[in-house]
């Protein structure tokens, strides 16, 4: 498998290199060389989970890894269901949240682990360096804690995701260093960046990335969406709308990925909070990314997705217009409205899924199956979801035993050099 830099397309890569590296030059995001194209949609779809994003996987990864190989790192990181639930007549939502941190990063952050693993000597050393804006940090975390010649340092917006979402990667120690920086998580994703293009750091610490940036997350995502669809019969098949809850755009972009192995989705729509500067985009042909601002939905808190150049890349590969993207933007009010409508006909919700469902229903018609993706469990968001519903949702095994552990996170300003100083002090032997 060759990947290129969509800042230097003269920069190639192994699928190896790519998962190693995370960036490319001038931080560009890499993006596969050739897009394969998968037979028998209806047989693939038949098979398991495990069988079936295995074969789909070794199509991106090529002779790189063995068939054997990749059926391995797919079965360990892969041991949790992703199931519909039917919300209406015609609309599912597909829960990605029965991993073990409650969220769809499980799916990435395993099969990057697996995949950082398979492709870097034993002795080889590896900073992790990610930002996140609620679940991406606790499905890291979990998806390397012990894991040998690997440090990994997570930056999060201090106050700015939920305390649970907190406690839950922000409790481990060991080879987890968590840094609670005093800004928002643009600024955090900043800071990731500005360490990518110190050549001397990079080299010296054997820096990588595991945000949606990394090409083994988003692949590992595409897996998802045939999953889903295996759930439904040939007839909904055949008129499928797939609401996505975006932020940084990575659950999109593997969407789109699954479109181009020839998945039937008839469209996709970009749910977004108040941080809406793609849905403006697609609106005005203006990107205006404003500051941004604070929601009940933490994780979708992002003005500047890294994501997007992939989407452009993939539509203009593919002829697919940017005018085919459903689009649309919720406010914590209406979220809130979303929720106890969902709640009252049955079915509990957090803020993020509620914002792919409101937009989904604007959008759906009758004759259209409807699916949207709920991406963390409503007990993440315990707080926001219990004043909105007047309820106590009950924590989950892994939120109760976090909750009771005292938070190890580091303060910091947003500083690069502070950064620095915290990368250059978790290594072992400096």
């Amino acid at each position: 498998m060759k990947l290129y830099n969509l800042k230097d397309h003269q920069q190639q890569v192994s699928f190896g290199q790519a998962v190693r590296q995370g960036l490319g030059r001038q931080q560009g995001l890499f993006f596969p060389a050739q897009l394969p194209q998968l037979g028998d949609i209806d047989t693939l779809l038949a098979m398991d989970f495990v069988s079936r994003s295995s074969k789909i996987l070794s199509a991106f990864i090529g002779d790189e890894l063995s068939s054997e190989t990749v059926t391995q790192m797919v079965d360990s990181a892969f041991q949790f269901p992703a199931p519909l639930r039917q919300v209406k007549s015609n609309v599912y939502a597909l829960e990605l949240f029965h991993g073990p941190t409650l969220a769809f990063k499980d799916f990435g952050g395993r099969f990057m682990a697996q995949s950082l693993a398979a492709v870097t000597d034993s002795d080889g050393k590896i900073t992790i360096l990610t930002a996140t804006s609620g679940d991406t940090g606790a499905a890291v975390a979990h998806a390397f804690y012990g894991m040998d010649n690997i440090q990994v340092v997570i930056l999060y917006p201090k106050g700015k995701i939920s305390p649970l979402q907190e406690k839950l990667f922000c409790t481990l120690g060991k080879n987890i260093t968590t840094v609670a920086v005093n800004g928002t998580f643009d600024d955090c994703q900043a800071l990731v960046k500005q360490a990518f293009d110190d050549a001397e750091l990079r080299d010296d610490i054997g820096l990588n990335s595991a945000n949606s940036i990394n090409i083994s997350r988003l692949m590992a995502q595409i897996c998802y969406y045939f999953e889903a669809v295996s759930q439904l019969s040939k007839a909904e098949r055949e008129q499928l709308v797939i609401s996505v809850p975006s932020g940084n755009f990575g659950n999109l972009t593997a969407g789109l990925l699954a479109k181009s192995l020839g998945l039937p989705v008839k469209r996709f729509i970009a749910a977004t909070n108040v941080n809406d500067t793609v849905p403006r985009y697609l609106h005005t042909g203006e990107w205006t990314p404003k500051t941004t601002v604070a929601t009940i939905s933490n994780a979708m808190d992002v003005s500047q997705p890294n994501n997007w150049p992939r989407i452009e890349e993939l539509c203009q590969l593919k002829g697919w217009g940017l005018d085919e993207l459903g689009y649309g933007a919720v406010d914590d009010k209406q979220t809130a409205i979303t929720l106890k409508q969902m709640y009252a006909d049955g079915y509990l919700c957090e803020p993020h899924g509620a914002i792919a469902y409101n937009v989904l229903e604007q959008q759906l018609a009758e004759n259209e199956t409807g699916l949207f993706l709920c991406t963390a469990h409503p007990a993440k968001f315990k707080d926001v979801v219990d004043t909105i519903l007047a309820t106590d949702i009950e924590l989950p095994a892994p939120l109760e035993k976090h909750n009771a552990l005292p938070l190890l996170s580091l303060d910091a300003d947003n500083n690069f050099a502070t950064i620095k100083s915290i990368l250059y002090s978790v290594q072992p032997t400096l």
